[in-house]
């Protein structure tokens, strides 16, 4: 069996707010931008590097969906971003403005801060520890 998580959705307020701010801000890359209809699209966008999973950027339809926005895990971090460089992403996202809501802090498993996303939805940045050989 081959199996793996390919998107994983996050609801949004905003198309077009939402692709400035991960392209913009985080330094993803936009992947696809397909209008399905005069209210979807199918939005996809990725971080730069080896990683198969990319984030479907879903815009919120309904009442539900829109109490939702920033909020998908009641508060929990929710998105994982993993680095090679922690200091070098900490200093860039700082410097654009990223809030990050837990200072970086040495972990046994890596380095690792929260910040928050335009909606308020937590990351948590990693760089993991070097493996001994």
């Amino acid at each position: 069996m081959n199996q793996r998580i390919a998107h994983i959705a996050l609801v949004v307020a905003n198309y077009d707010e939402a692709i400035q701010f991960y392209t913009e801000k985080l330094g993803f890359v936009l992947i696809e931008d397909t209008k399905l209809s005069e209210s979807k699209r199918w939005v996809m966008v990725a971080p730069k590097g080896e990683g198969q999973c990319s984030l479907l950027l879903a815009q919120a339809a309904t009442e539900e969906q829109k109490s939702r926005v920033g909020n998908q895990t009641g508060g929990r971090v929710f998105l994982f971003l993993y680095t090679d460089d922690f200091w070098r992403d900490h200093k860039a996202y700082t410097e654009k403005g990223i809030k990050f809501v837990r200072q970086p802090v040495e972990e046994p498993y890596g380095t690792v801060a929260v910040f928050e996303d335009l909606y308020g939805n937590l990351w948590d940045m990693i760089e993991p520890k070097k493996q001994e050989q």
